[in-house]
């Protein structure tokens, strides 16, 4: 049988974000809606986990960003400052480029951790869950999120 994380191996897992698969409705681009869903959660509870924390507007949420030309501060802004989700639709829309080149960033987002570098740290990360086993199947970042928060079994 495949092991499973160590239960509070990588800390406190959130499974109420989105899937790290799940397109934004109105770009097209993975992971958007989980970095809106984290900045929800920091507008709601004050902050995220540590677990969370320590990558919150870094990491993925940062490569996005960097991908669009915007600030990921801005985007929390404008997460905070919304009343609904459709203010939070529209201000994102006026404040992305035209053309989010959802296919590139798409590409790009789901072969993390594919280079050999990467494939190490994934290695690591997995024997510290306690599955150095999992490493033929958990083959990129996002697959590691995935299996992280129990949408991979």
């Amino acid at each position: 049988m495949p092991a499973k994380p160590i239960p509070g191996s990588t800390g406190e897992v959130l499974t109420c974000l989105p899937s790290a698969y799940a397109p934004h409705p109105g770009t097209g681009l993975l992971h958007l809606p989980r970095f809106l869903a984290k900045c929800q959660y920091v507008k709601k509870h004050g902050a995220l986990p540590a677990s969370y924390a320590k990558n919150f507007k870094r990491g993925m949420d940062r490569f996005l960003c960097l991908h669009l030309g915007v600030d990921p501060n801005a985007v929390e802004q404008i997460v905070r400052e919304s009343a609904t989700d459709e203010e939070i639709e529209r201000r994102l829309k006026a404040f992305f480029p035209a053309d989010v080149r959802a296919t590139k960033w798409n590409r790009d987002y789901v072969q993390k951790g594919m280079t050999a570098s990467g494939r190490a740290f994934l290695l690591e990360a997995l024997t510290n869950m306690g599955c150095a086993d999992r490493a033929e199947q958990i083959v990129s970042v996002v697959d590691l999120i995935e299996f992280d928060e129990g949408r991979i079994e």
